[in-house]
């Protein structure tokens, strides 16, 4: 059975979406003074899935009733489920200090629909570490259909850009630095930060959709955004098996651009070894993690 999420007590120098980590290892607590700022700081990673038996999964999913199932929602459900057992990708640096977040939130940007002239949006999702990614599906459709439906620019976070897509260019200039300065502190309010697509646990975006082969997209230096992964459409890759015979099967290729100051390589590699098993062998998502795992303090 999952275990509850502890209740931890604030501490001088914890965040309104973080608590500073404080028995971190020395060496990674220096890494934010050598790398400042988020793009010092990038590395890059790429993967592919086989997805037979995920894409057989989607399909069981929509004949039981769950309209527009897809690999998205595996994709989102592995990397919360990785979340679950390697709680280190869930940090974040800020100040350079780092911080593991608070809450598991998730970031897209979205058109309304596919047209050139479409606008673009966002939405932030949160989720809890032992979710079922029948519980993703739910709550990230949920989020969708509600911008889907919301009037152009009536969104939260399309009323907030608009109001910002006003100042004047020197002064958008300041009041971004002003924004930075306090979100270096922490003392942004948090309900900037629940809108904020530059603050969270992860950002994805598809390129299949966009018929393309997915991009290392770059992460922002504003904001707190620790990954940005994307994916592409369906491949098909021929191979031969050890004992010769050719096989052809789909593929879905993945690159991510990480910020490497909030855990190390090998925490990192354990984290993808763990969203792969899970993308490629989805029915461990219908089951809620033995354990769920905390950071340390």
């Amino acid at each position: 059975m999952a275990t509850e999420k502890k209740k931890r007590r604030w501490r001088w120098g914890d965040r309104a979406d973080g608590y500073k980590l404080r028995t971190i290892n020395p060496m990674n607590k220096f890494m934010p003074y050598i790398m400042p700022q988020r793009c010092d700081a990038c590395n890059t990673y790429s993967d592919m899935f086989d997805v037979t038996k995920t894409d057989k999964f989607c399909r069981e999913k929509v004949r039981a009733g769950k309209t527009n199932f897809g690999f998205l929602h595996i994709m989102l459900a592995a990397y919360v489920r990785a979340i679950s057992q390697r709680p280190g990708i869930n940090r974040f640096v800020s100040g350079q200090k780092i911080y593991a977040r608070k809450n598991i939130q998730i970031v897209m940007t979205i058109k309304k629909t596919l047209a050139l002239d479409s606008p673009d949006t966002c939405i932030k999702v949160e989720f809890n570490p032992d979710d079922t990614v029948d519980e993703i599906y739910e709550k990230f459709n949920a989020a969708v259909v509600k911008v889907q439906n919301a009037p152009e620019d009536k969104t939260s976070f399309d009323k907030l850009n608009k109001v910002l897509s006003l100042i004047p260019g020197l002064l958008c200039r300041w009041t971004v630095k002003v924004l930075a300065f306090l979100d270096y502190f922490g003392l942004l309010p948090k309900w900037l930060t629940n809108l904020s697509p530059f603050h969270g646990s992860m950002i994805i975006t598809s390129m299949g959709s966009l018929g393309i082969r997915p991009i290392y997209h770059h992460i922002y230096n504003f904001g707190n955004l620790p990954v940005f992964i994307a994916y592409g459409g369906r491949r098909s890759v021929v191979s031969c098996d050890r004992d010769g015979k050719v096989n052809t099967k789909k593929y879905i290729e993945m690159k991510v651009v990480t910020d490497e100051r909030i855990c190390d390589g090998y925490y990192y590699a354990s984290a993808f070894k763990i969203i792969k098993r899970h993308v490629e062998n989805p029915e461990l998502l219908d089951v809620k993690p033995e354990q769920v795992f905390e950071d340390i303090d």
